[in-house]
Formats: C-alpha cells, structure tokens, sequence
C-alpha cells in the first residue's frame, strides 16, 4: 500500500495489505528485509514457526522478526494488515509517569513453546530479501528445533488486554496513549513506528470536544479499521485504509463534528469498534496499485467540505448552528 526507506538500509517501513483462502501446505516462508506486524481482520490464522506455533485471530497482533521460517494455516478467506519494520524492532513504549502498569502490559505477550517435527519430506522455502523473491526446496520440515531460548522469537498479544490511559478531565489527549508498541528512531520523540489501537474504553471528559481534535501532524497516519466503526469517520468499515501524510490537515467528518458539538458531556462508553494507526515520522509514499484501486475514495476531501466557521468576532464567542439534514439534535455552543 505505501512505505518509505528501504531493507538495503535498514530503515524505514512498508504497510501491505493480505488476503488468503488456502492454507500454505509444506511451504514455508521468512522475510530476510523486515520485522512483519500482523493484524488480522477476518480469519483466523494458525502459524508454525521455528520456535513453535501462534493461533492468532483478530483482536490479536503476532510479531515474526526477520529471519524467522513459518508457515500459515487458514480455515477460511481471511484478510488483514501488515507493517513490515525494515529498521530495528518494537518495543514497549517508555511509561514515563504511568509508572509499571498500563497500556500494553508485559505479562500479557505470548511466545509459543518448541513444536518439533521430525519429517524427511519435501519443503519448498521462499525468502524474501531486499524486496525480491526466491525459492528453494529443502527435504525435510523447517521446523526442526527441539529446543529454544532467548527474546528473538515470534510473539503475539490479544488488544482486549489493552489498559487504555484516558481523560477524565478535559481534551482529547495526544494519540499516544493508545501506543501498543513502538519503533524508536535515533530523535527523541518521534518513531519509525508507532503501533497505535483506539479499543473500547470509557470517554469521560469535561467541558471539550471529544472526537479527535483537528490538527496537522509531523507523523504520517495510516489507519485500518479492525471491526465496528470509528468515531471520528463515518464510512470507515472494516479492512478499510485511510492515510493522512504529515502536516496534512484532518480530523473529524462534519457530520461527527455537529454531533459532538451538540452532545451532552455524560460518560460515555465506547464500544463500537476497534481502529488502530501504523504512525510513522516517515513521508510514506503509496504504491502504484494502491493508487489505481478501483476502491479508492476519490470523494473523501468531501466529508470535510459543510464544516462551517464557528467564531463570530462581534460576539467574540463560538456557534454552532446545524444544518437540519447534519445531525438531529446537534446544536450548541
């Protein structure tokens, strides 16, 4: 779909979109240019790896760092998103003041236990290395380790273990406290990778606009849609993809705008749907054939074109007047 940098370097990413109605049988697969995040969106799928094997559906992420063989098997059409990280590996994000708890908690990824196969049968292995492809047939299972022991192995973890941090004050804080994991760069602040998830969570705030605030970024945003919907995006369905470039402005459709102007500030908890953000410091360019997708939105700048202009400097305070057909119910100040 789009990326930036390139694996001869070791830096950067690419964000791909998968699809599968077979499972992949004695072929096995590992990609010598990255670190694959996977998020599946529909189908679950059952991966053999060297260290064993990982059973992850969606709500779940799995990590294979480079170099690792595995094998995938579905039982149905499934489909997902992937963020291959050509430079370093995630992490946990620095906590800072939330202290040893929060977000994603350590003790919530899994690693699977040695799973090994004694089998003289014919395998065909594909690599994947500096973006070219090759093959190769070995005459037994590559998945022969009896044994193993470390931290570089494959992991997974289920995004409903996912301890949100929100306001119970006022604002709609920065994304980053949705931060699952992250690839740091050598400048404080910002990453190769930020993998960020809007879960389920209470929204409790005072005196403030909800939704995401309109803003320009220095990150870009790539946003897929696990299940539900967004709150911020009408339309946004699940497998979808959006991608709002760094210092683009966004934010908020009008019709989620009148909406939340007009709400009243009870609790309010948000179970509608899962999205998450593959954030990047890097300018991301797209493919060619994600620019000719007959799915493309050629029409999505229109979701912003009815926002009005709210301050009226002779009364030197906001209004919020709704069109009838925007949002019933939605007036206010």
């Amino acid at each position: 779909m789009c990326g930036a940098g390139g694996p001869s370097l070791k830096t950067g990413l690419g964000v791909h979109l998968y699809t599968a109605n077979a499972s992949m049988g004695k072929t096995a697969f590992y990609n010598s240019d990255g670190d694959f995040l996977i998020v599946p969106q529909q189908g679950t799928l059952e991966i053999r790896t060297e260290m064993g094997r990982l059973r992850v559906a969606p709500h779940e992420i799995c990590v294979i760092p480079r170099g690792i063989r595995y094998s995938v098997d579905v039982q149905g059409p499934s489909r997902g998103y992937i963020c291959e990280l050509f430079q370093g590996h995630f992490e946990l994000p620095n906590l800072g003041p939330i202290g040893a708890n929060g977000l994603a908690n350590a003790r919530d990824f899994l690693y699977p236990v040695a799973d090994y196969v004694d089998e003289d049968e014919e395998w065909q292995l594909f690599n994947k290395y500096g973006g070219n492809m090759y093959t190769t047939t070995v005459k037994h299972c590559p998945f022969n380790v009896v044994a193993w022991h470390g931290n570089y192995a494959p992991y997974k973890y289920n995004l409903d273990n996912f301890n949100c941090m929100n306001s119970v004050t006022y604002d709609h804080p920065d994304p980053s406290i949705y931060t699952v994991l992250t690839a740091p760069t050598d400048t404080p602040g910002v990453a190769a990778c930020d993998f960020v998830i809007f879960p389920p969570r209470w929204m409790v705030m005072n005196k403030t606009f909800r939704p995401p605030y309109y803003h320009r970024n220095c990150m870009s945003e790539y946003m897929g849609m696990v299940y539900g919907k967004y709150d911020a995006k009408v339309g946004f369905v699940p497998g979808g993809s959006s991608l709002h470039s760094c210092m683009t402005p966004h934010g908020p459709d009008a019709a989620t705008f009148y909406k939340a102007s007009g709400e009243e500030l009870n609790p309010v908890h948000f179970d509608k749907g899962l999205a998450f953000m593959f954030e990047s410091t890097y300018m991301l360019k797209l493919t060619q054939s994600a620019l000719e997708a007959p799915e493309r939105d050629l029409e999505y700048y229109k979701c912003w074109q009815q926002l009005p202009k709210v301050f009226d400097p002779t009364k030197r305070e906001v209004i919020v007047e709704v069109p009838a057909a925007a949002a019933e119910g939605a007036a206010g100040k």
